[in-house]
């Protein structure tokens, strides 16, 4: 794990990969964790457990290699915080994966980027604006028409992928501050480091089960595609600006159709395409939004 510098592994076209490629790889995480709790019966929690344990044995021969130098920082606090804020996310969306259709689960956790708008004005006073605030008016609408909780079909274990896009929300918006000053690897190993003992007490508390076979060999390959999805993801955030790669963050929502396709024969459903299509173009209107303020900013400087 080393930060790219110079060449091919730098700039805007290598954090447009990167982030395609942690889409991918979140997108396999995601039918593996789908099957192994709903299909296989291991509770959520200690599916979240193992996926990041895992993860960490995997990084360990790499933190052993790199030594303390490794986890030289002096924004610990931060890192806490997105620990905190990560470890709530995750275990509200093994827990929704494990109750609801992957295609909605992915649909409706892509309303994170207006839970990012709402956090950034609240906690670093940004400053918001009319499209901004009309396009998380629509996404959060485009969230209402997949949920449809005025039908019967609706249960409440649809809402928790809304819940963890809220916390994963503001892990990005840590995220984003911690790269300015912090190595991509660190970022990742420290996050590792800080979700494992507090899954770990999730997991027990929830009875503590050790996967076996098939579950296990399914949690040992999310573990090993969590942890270079969260590196691709650093990776393209710290390459170019987050309206640039956020575009590419919506392929996601494909690649997890495809997967729960694939693998489950799920199928989305009518009221997913109008939905989807307009919490993808109001991410699409935020962006826009973005770039001209960029512009802006470049032409008076």
């Amino acid at each position: 794990m080393t930060s790219p510098s110079r060449g091919a592994f730098s700039g805007p076209l290598f954090a447009a990969l990167a982030m395609v490629g942690a889409g991918a790889c979140f997108a396999l995480v995601n039918g593996a964790l789908q099957a192994s709790t709903m299909q296989l019966g291991v509770p959520s929690t200690s599916a979240a457990f193992w996926q990041y344990a895992l993860g960490l044995l995997i990084a360990l021969p790499w933190v052993l290699r790199r030594g303390l130098s490794s986890l030289k920082t002096r924004q610990l606090g931060w890192h806490l915080m997105r620990a905190a804020l990560a470890v709530v996310g995750i275990q509200l969306w093994v827990a929704g994966l494990a109750r609801v259709e992957i295609w909605q689960a992915i649909a409706l956790v892509m309303t994170s980027p207006f839970f990012v708008i709402i956090g950034a004005k609240l906690f670093f006073s940004e400053k918001v604006g009319v499209v901004r605030w009309l396009a998380t008016v629509a996404g959060f609408s485009g969230g209402m028409i997949i949920l449809q909780p005025w039908t019967e079909a609706f249960h409440w274990g649809a809402v928790l992928p809304v819940a963890a896009a809220a916390f994963w929300a503001g892990t990005s918006l840590v995220t984003k501050k911690l790269t300015a000053t912090e190595r991509a690897d660190s970022i990742t190993v420290y996050l590792l480091l800080l979700l494992t003992p507090v899954n770990a007490l999730l997991a027990l508390g929830d009875g503590g089960i050790v996967p076996s076979g098939n579950a296990l060999w399914l949690l040992i390959g999310a573990g090993v595609l969590t942890v270079v999805a969260n590196y691709l993801l650093t990776l393209a955030y710290k390459n170019a600006d987050a309206t640039f790669v956020q575009p590419f963050d919506h392929l996601k929502l494909p690649l997890n159709i495809a997967v729960g396709f694939l693998a489950f024969g799920f199928a989305p459903s009518g009221a997913f395409w109008p939905g989807a299509l307009v919490i993808v173009g109001a991410s699409l209107l935020v962006m826009l939004d973005e770039q001209k303020r960029s512009t802006a900013i470049s032409r008076t400087a």
